[in-house]
């Protein structure tokens, strides 16, 4: 197997971004953006996803945490297009239903080469902490679009607004690391097409 992994850097006035993945890692993870409880599902997304992942991020937090969310999601997005390569042999979809106590979450993805996202996650709270909520879409629209992936999101159930996102997270990580993980029987582009 190849070695799938990148090393993806962004820098900009608002943000200075450092984005490290290896797509057939353990779940090892160092996570530091300065925003507590993105850094916590971050690490959770690596956790349940088995892929290693570096993230350091510098930015503009004492405005607010939204360059910095946004950033990640850009830079981790295309990190992760970059480790996939040419997406041979890959099983390209990957779907997870996960609990988290009274939430249930649904994640489907298609590694499609087209970005696209579907949110219907709605956050009763605006803040977990000192967290803004809308901040989730913001990353998950981030992810998609820079990593070309199409991405479903969809809670089942759920009240606790702590318990959505990381029920979200953890079903990201599961169903991506369904979606690129290798099938034997497979060889070429999982696609009629020939491309992703």
């Amino acid at each position: 197997m190849l070695n799938r992994q990148a090393k993806f850097e962004r820098k900009t006035s608002e943000t200075d971004i450092l984005v490290e993945v290896f797509l057939d890692g353990n779940g090892k993870y160092q996570v530091a953006t300065g925003v507590g409880f993105f850094d916590h599902m971050l690490c959770l997304f690596a956790k349940h996803g088995a892929l290693d992942l570096t993230v350091k991020a510098a930015g503009d937090t004492h405005i607010d945490d939204h360059h910095t969310v946004e950033d990640v999601g850009i830079t981790l997005g295309q990190s992760i297009k970059q480790a996939l390569g040419d997406k041979q042999g890959i099983v390209r979809y990957g779907h997870a239903l996960v609990p988290m106590d009274e939430s249930l979450i649904l994640v489907a993805l298609d590694m499609s080469g087209r970005g696209h996202l579907e949110l219907d996650l709605p956050l009763p709270a605006a803040k977990v902490g000192n967290f803004d909520t809308e901040l989730v879409e913001e990353f998950f629209r981030a992810l998609a679009l820079n990593c070309g992936m199409t991405l479903h999101v969809r809670m089942l159930s759920g009240r606790n607004t702590h318990h959505i996102i990381e029920g979200a997270f953890k079903a990201l990580g599961r169903a991506l690391r369904q979606a690129v993980s290798k099938d034997q029987r497979l060889t070429g582009i999982p696609s009629t097409k020939g491309v992703l």
